[in-house]
């Protein structure tokens, strides 16, 4: 089931990620994320609603996925997870070299484009604790359980 979960990982580049608002309710959004094995990281602005919400609670459900015409070869994943600032410059120097990767295909406008400094942007860590694996073409809604 890890290579299942890391294959997802690798194979995509988005995900929603919820976090919670001060009112309680869940804010989902779509972010970049690049990973190395089971963690992930991904960067927002410093001011954001992401990083003002994780700073209060770093608790995080992450879906990643893709789109496909055929409902029952849908594959993609969940997980409960925390999401920690990254305070290192060496950590965040390493992982904004990593980001550009993720993009190969990227035009050569956007290849060129600075990515941030690290004091820039808000850079977080992201450490799954359980996964949820769905995998339709195993049956509808077909899922598994993987605790960290």
């Amino acid at each position: 089931m890890k290579r299942k979960i890391l294959a997802l990982l690798d194979g995509h580049r988005i995900m929603t990620i919820a976090t919670l608002r001060p009112d309680g309710w869940p804010q989902a959004t779509t972010v970049g994320y690049v990973n190395e094995g089971l963690t992930l990281w991904f960067l927002c602005g410093l001011e954001s609603q992401k990083a003002r919400n994780l700073a209060r609670d770093d608790r995080v459900s992450i879906t990643i996925d893709h789109d496909t015409p055929d409902i029952m070869s849908i594959t993609g994943l969940s997980m409960a997870a925390r999401a920690h600032r990254v305070t290192d410059r060496a950590e965040a120097q390493k992982v904004l070299r990593m980001m550009p990767l993720k993009y190969p295909d990227a035009s050569a406008a956007t290849a060129q484009m600075k990515m941030p400094a690290p004091e820039e942007i808000a850079l977080f860590r992201v450490v799954p604790e359980v996964f949820s694996v769905l995998d339709y073409t195993k049956g509808f809604a077909h899922t598994d359980l993987v605790t960290c």
